[in-house]
């Protein structure tokens, strides 16, 4: 599959710069969520806690989506230098492991609202449609949704949706997340993001974070 760039037209000043400290404008962060925000200090700027599975694609990033296996999509991204599994299929019995910035992705195509070029959900794919992609992902390590340490805990729940389609000759992808963190969050926070499809490689530039 190819590369995918992320195109910032909105929340520029909190997405392609790390914003000032105290700078939660526009998060739906409770009390404990803003005395968390504001014990980040600038000697952590960088830090891979920016890049967990809740905020890694609203950074400004190429994201490379490949086939692990028959169950599994691979997502790797550059900004940060990170990987995400999503794993299709029943949803494993066993045990889940250690918490991770990227957790553990459960995804499931929603078959029932393809739609086809005349507008019918027939269940077929049309030339510029394709059915969402719901991913599900849980068992997270605390970590930040804004690079200047805008929390969300180690219970947030990452729900997302990938809605791919053509416009012309442009391939897009739109990402639209929602967190769900009552410890840090007083509503669910819901964000779409959007990625171009790029026609080759060449401007995949890996930048490792910063161990937190």
């Amino acid at each position: 599959l190819p590369i995918w760039v992320s195109v910032v037209t909105e929340d520029w000043a909190w997405r392609m710069r790390t914003p000032p400290k105290g700078d939660y404008a526009s998060m739906p962060l409770n009390a404990a969520g803003k005395r968390a925000a504001d014990s980040w200090t600038a000697a952590q700027e960088g830090s891979c806690l920016a890049f967990g599975a809740p905020s890694m694609l609203r950074m400004p990033t190429r994201a490379h989506i490949t086939w692990a296996d028959d169950q599994t999509l691979r997502l790797e991204t550059d900004n940060g230098v990170q990987t995400r599994l999503l794993r299709f299929g029943p949803a494993p019995a066993d045990p889940a492991g250690a918490p991770s910035l990227q957790g553990r992705s459960h995804a499931v195509w929603q078959i029932p609202n393809q739609v086809t070029d005349r507008g019918e959900d027939t269940g077929t794919r049309s030339d510029d449609h394709w059915a969402p992609l719901k991913v599900e992902t849980t068992n997270l390590s605390a970590a930040w949704l804004r690079p200047n340490g805008v929390p969300y805990s180690a219970n947030a729940v990452l729900t997302e949706y990938f809605d791919a389609f053509t416009d012309g000759a442009d391939a897009w992808v739109v990402v639209t997340t929602i967190v769900d963190d009552p410890a840090y969050l007083t509503e669910p926070l819901v964000i779409s993001s959007n990625f171009k499809r790029e026609p080759n490689g060449a401007k995949w530039t890996p930048k490792p974070c910063k161990s937190p």
